[in-house]
Order: structure tokens, then sequence, then C-alpha cells
């Protein structure tokens, strides 16, 4: 499968897609959610405010597309990373014990980055980082794998016992307290029947992590998630990793044009239908927050859809490739953005507000800025971007690339 292969030259569709992900995530600088509800009865504002933000529980927001992109694009890359690997000669121990390493990384670093602001470590595993981590040795094992067929075998087996974990799971009784853990009584996404299996902090995952989160030093007990996430969302991350991988695999294998498109844009329908179906069939809801299996579906299906449209633009000999420079120098770099991102971000908007002030010694610009203050947050946080865009793209000028 890949031993003759030759190191594989890089893919400006696949940095410009990971490097619109990291876009949207930089973009909560703009704080578009908050400006929006100062324009309620706005209807552009209204989806801009939902596109930007994460759905309560259930359905879908261009913003919730974040983490499942990223994890998608992790899979996408496994295929080209094993044959740069083999290309340098380097042995399958050699390649395994890196993948530890670096999974053993991933991990680490979401826990510190969640630890910032607690008087000790946070031991939490739902982080993008960590989530990735947890099943990182699997999915590069599973890029061994020849057969295509198999990896679809292996996301249905992570999706079948995934969602048997949470069917089979005792519902709580009529007397279970969902206040005490977060979730008032008459909160509008409490599901009836079947589906209450996946309601917010009273289902397996949750009733998992009141156990394994409390085996660690903590501040206080865990008692419940905000969010309602989960450490067991590892499983269907994986799965969602897998088609990733897939995708890469088609990628790597150098299809033709039509051959790949078909596939790509196939696929995407087809996990798309299946994951909108198992919600309206009563069988699954879309829910991010735990991972469910239709949510897997749903989301892997937009991204094999996204990852076809990226690849129809910038690459496959298209003349638009030059365009992608914009994301791919984000893209290029997006575990340091994310990082940078995660910890620099609230500094780096108290310094721009600080020196703004110096503005305000201007009478003009003081009227101005009490007439658009309402757009304040928007011009901070398009400062945050550029500031960072222009680390990137001295880091990428100077081939500086950080990568775990």
């Amino acid at each position: 499968m890949y031993q003759s292969a030759p190191k594989p030259a890089r893919l400006v569709s696949v940095d410009a897609y990971r490097g619109f992900v990291m876009f949207l995530l930089l973009a909560e600088s703009l704080r578009l959610p908050a400006v929006a509800k100062q324009f309620p009865d706005n209807d552009v504002w209204k989806v801009i405010g939902f596109h930007t933000s994460h759905v309560e529980w259930a359905g879908c927001s261009l913003h919730d597309l974040i983490q499942p992109s990223f994890s998608f694009l992790v899979g996408v890359a496994v295929p080209f990373s094993i044959a740069s690997r083999l290309a340098k000669g380097h042995g399958f121990g050699r390649m395994f014990g890196h993948a530890i390493w670096r999974a053993f990384l991933l991990v680490a670093l979401g826990i510190l980055l969640r630890s910032q602001h607690t008087k000790i470590t946070n031991f939490t595993f739902e982080d993008t980082l960590t989530q990735i981590g947890l099943g990182y040795v699997f999915l590069f094992l599973l890029g061994f794998v020849r057969n295509v067929l198999w990896l679809w075998v292996a996301v249905g087996v992570l999706l079948g016992g995934y969602f048997a974990a949470f069917a089979l799971s005792p519902l709580p009784g009529p007397e279970f307290d969902y206040a005490a853990v977060g979730v008032m009584p008459d909160w509008p996404h409490h599901y009836d029947g079947f589906l209450a299996h996946w309601n917010k902090n009273g289902n397996a995952a949750w009733k998992f992590d009141t156990w394994f989160l409390n085996l660690f030093g903590r501040e206080s007990e865990f008692l419940f998630n905000r969010g309602g996430y989960a450490t067991l969302s590892f499983i269907p991350t994986l799965a969602t990793m897998v088609l990733g991988l897939i995708a890469g695999r088609w990628l790597h294998e150098g299809f033709g044009r039509g051959g790949l498109l078909l596939r790509l844009v196939l696929a995407g329908l087809v996990c798309l239908g299946l994951g909108y179906g198992l919600e309206v069939g009563g069988i699954n809801p879309i829910v991010k927050r735990i991972w469910t299996p239709a949510w897997t579906l749903y989301s892997g299906g937009i991204c094999f859809l996204i990852l076809a449209g990226f690849w129809l633009v910038f690459d496959g000999g298209s003349p638009l490739r030059v365009l992608a420079f914009p994301l791919v120098v984000i893209g290029a770099n997006s575990i340091f953005i994310y990082c940078l991102y995660e910890t620099a971000t609230p500094w780096l908007e108290q310094q721009i507000k600080a020196n703004a002030a110096l503005l305000f010694r201007i009478e003009w610009w003081r009227e101005k800025a009490a007439e658009w203050s309402v757009y304040e947050p928007i011009v901070r946080g398009a400062v945050v971007i550029l500031i960072y865009w222009l680390v990137l793209v001295w880091m990428y000028a100077k081939r500086v690339f950080v990568k775990i």
C-alpha cells in the first residue's frame, strides 16, 4: 500500500480546509453572537449569531463543525504521514513509538490548556486535543489496514458499540434530580422515550465520568460537566478520524479527478443521510456534545463534502490554487495557533483595548466610537486575528512549522 510510494506532495486543499477550520476558531474573537443580540429583529444577524455559536444540545451550526473537521483532518493526514516516514526509511516500530508519543503529548497539552485558571491540574478529557490523543494510536494502526472496506467496518463497530453503551444504560428514575447535575427539569431539550438515553448529564458517558474523573485529584468532586461534554466521546471521535482516514486514503491513492470527487461526494451524502435518518427515525439524536453516532455520521458527511469542495477549487490542476494562501498559512501551523489562541488571546485583547484608549483623545474619534460602540468587539477581534495571521505568515515564510 505504502511501500513503494515516494514522499507525497502536500495537498493545498487539506491545508486550506484546516486553515478555514482554525479561522472559524479565531473568529470567536469577533464576539459575533454577542453583537447579534443587539439586533434581535434582524434576520441576517440571527443567522450570524446562530452559526457563530454552539447549539444548546441537538442540531448543528457552522461553529459546531470546527471540532469534527479538525478531527476528520487528523485522519486525512495519516496516509500521507505514513508514506512520508516510509520514504525516509522509518520502520514500523519507530513510527508506532512516535504515534504513542504524539498521543501522549496531545492529551497532556489538552489537560494543560484546561488547567490555566485552576489551582491544581484539571484532569478533563473532553477537550479537542485530548479527544484526538486518546484515539490517535488506534487511528495510526488502522492506517495500515489495506482494504478501505475494513475501515468502514471499523466505523460501524465503533459507532455500534457506543450506541449500545447508551441504549443499554438504565434511564434515571423519576426521582432523579436534574438540577443537581446542572440541568433544569424544564429544560426544553430533554428527550422522552427511547431518546432519553441521550439526555444531558443523565446518560452512560456522564455516569462513566462521575466515576473516572474522580479517580484524579480535584479541587472538588466531579458531579457533572456544565456543557454535557464527556470523556467517552473519544470513541466516536475516533470514528470521525477514521472517516478522515478513508478520505485521506482516496486522496493519497491518486484517483482521477472524477473518481475522487465521486467517492468524496457519495460518501458525504450517504453519511449525511444516515445521520439525519437516525434522528428523524427516533433512533439516535444529532448531538455534538456527547458525539452521538448520528452526529458522527452527519458531521462526517459534511466534512467529506467540504473536503470535496476544497479539493475541487484548490487542487486537481485548479487555476485558483493561489487563492488558498491566506488559509494555507493558518492550516500549516494549526496546533501552534490553537495553543496560542487558547493562551494568549485574553492578554492580547486587553492590550488592544488599553492602547485603543489613546484614540479617545481625538474628539472626532470619540464621537464616532460612541456611535459605533456596538461593533467594538468586532473591530478588536479583527485586530487580534490580523496579528495572529501576520505571525503565521512570518512563520510560513521562514518555513517554521510546529508539529507534534
